[in-house]
């Protein structure tokens, strides 16, 4: 696929989102999903490379491209604690391993987690997903 072929492609995907692709948001998707693979990210961690690819950003644009590609469906947020997100490209329904030394996230395919029982939800309400979190910490 030629460059101009992705670039595309981007524009695409950030438009079926219903979001209006502009340079920025386009500039920003390319960086989370120009990877092919999934990645999980701060907003921090998305300013940092945007800046090293000399792209234009300001911290809170960020924020808000990712926060309007999560409420698009093209990210998920995983909140490892109060005020700590990462963005999570996988959309897919899954679980992590959260690496407490590191801050590193790692995916753990949903079929591997067996649940034998989630309380009833609250009356007027349903369970819209299940998300496991298995907090972990380096030996040594």
């Amino acid at each position: 696929m030629t460059d101009q072929q992705h670039h595309q492609d981007l524009v695409e995907r950030v438009r079926q989102a219903g979001l209006r692709p502009t340079r920025q948001r386009v500039a920003l998707a390319r960086l989370l999903f120009g990877h092919g693979s999934a990645r999980h990210v701060t907003a921090e961690q998305l300013h940092s490379e945007a800046k090293a690819a000399a792209m234009p950003v300001s911290l809170a644009t960020v924020y808000n491209a990712l926060n309007q590609f999560t409420e698009a469906g093209l990210l998920r947020e995983v909140v490892v604690e109060p005020g700590r997100s990462y963005f999570d490209t996988n959309t897919d329904p899954h679980h992590h391993f959260y690496f407490e030394t590191s801050g590193q996230l790692q995916d753990i395919p949903a079929h591997e987690v067996e649940l034998a029982r989630t309380p009833e939800a609250p009356a007027g309400t349903h369970v819209d997903r299940v998300e496991v979190m298995i907090r972990v910490r380096e030996d040594g």
